[in-house]
């Protein structure tokens, strides 16, 4: 039997780096949308990105690893990821960040859907109801059907999750390749979405450039978006996934308490009812994975 050792308390220490990350980010944008546009941000973004790839590579000795190969799923990769944050950031102008936080959380049951359609993975009964569960989670957080009903801000909020399941799918492909290492994927996501970014932002003719005092937040942002992923992937390696996730759901609470401080937003039991039934069918789908992973290695 092989079994592999799991470090619980050292990946909760990583994946508080992540919510915080992932927390600042929010903040960050919201701030940064005031004096510039999506496209921008992700276009300076991407810049600071390419920039400290390259050196922390270099400094680490990995800078070889970044090879001009699988162009094509990176380009898939970087588009689907470029449309998510866009999206992502477009949103977090329009409605409660707790509400957005809840909505994110839809991708892995996205994932696991589109791993079976374009991975050749089983779809089995229990990802199909998991799917429908997380699907009703959605709807109670939305609330399509109330006073409101479905504004821009919410519709940007789910469709990019989608954006986000499909960078995770193209990942998926990525890595099971030899070339499909941390510093190769993160050099050509960065170098990719620097290109869109400028393209896009130029459409009207124009780019604002950043002023010395954006400069800062920009650089920020930037760093707490690639910190959160390298800390989610190393709470990755160092726990199962059902260890990992609940202490992800942390974030939701935490930006919650973040708006209602800085901004005056009050969160809604919807969002938090809605939310802990995506958290639910997502963990479901962990448990079950997870299970199936331990009776493999154990052939």
């Amino acid at each position: 039997m092989n079994t592999q050792t799991s470090h619980p308390l050292k990946a909760a220490v990583w994946m508080s780096g992540a919510v915080f990350g992932f927390s600042s980010m929010a903040v960050l944008g919201r701030k940064l949308t005031l004096d510039l546009d999506t496209f921008e941000i992700m276009a300076y973004r991407s810049l600071i990105g390419v920039l400290t790839v390259l050196v922390i590579s270099t400094l680490a000795g990995t800078r070889g690893q970044i090879r001009a190969r699988a162009l094509p799923l990176h380009l898939g990769r970087n588009i689907s990821h470029f449309t998510g944050q866009n999206l992502w950031l477009f949103a977090l102008t329009l409605i409660p960040l707790a509400q957005l936080f809840a909505l994110e959380f839809a991708y892995p049951i996205l994932v696991a859907l589109g791993a079976s359609l374009f991975l050749g993975e089983r779809l089995t009964p229990l990802r199909g109801a998991t799917a429908l569960l997380g699907f009703i989670g959605i709807l109670i957080v939305a609330q399509p059907f109330g006073a409101g009903g479905l504004s821009i801000g919410l519709l940007a909020a789910m469709a990019c999750a989608f954006g986000f399941a499909g960078s995770a799918l193209f990942t998926k492909r990525l890595t099971r390749r030899p070339d499909g290492t941390v510093t190769n994927i993160l050099f050509w996501l960065s170098l990719m979405q620097l290109g869109l970014g400028v393209g896009c932002a130029m459409m009207d003719g124009q780019m604002k450039l950043f002023t010395a005092a954006q400069l800062p937040l920009l650089t920020l942002f930037a760093l707490a978006g690639l910190g959160a992923h390298f800390c989610l992937t190393t709470a990755l390696s160092l726990a199962p996934a059902s260890v990992v996730t609940p202490i992800d759901f942390l974030r939701l609470p935490l930006i919650a308490l973040i708006a209602y401080v800085l901004y005056g937003e009050a969160t809604t039991w919807a969002t938090y009812i809605g939310a802990s039934v995506i958290f639910g069918a997502n963990y479901i789908n962990i448990l079950s994975e997870s299970r199936k992973s331990r009776a493999a290695r154990a052939v």
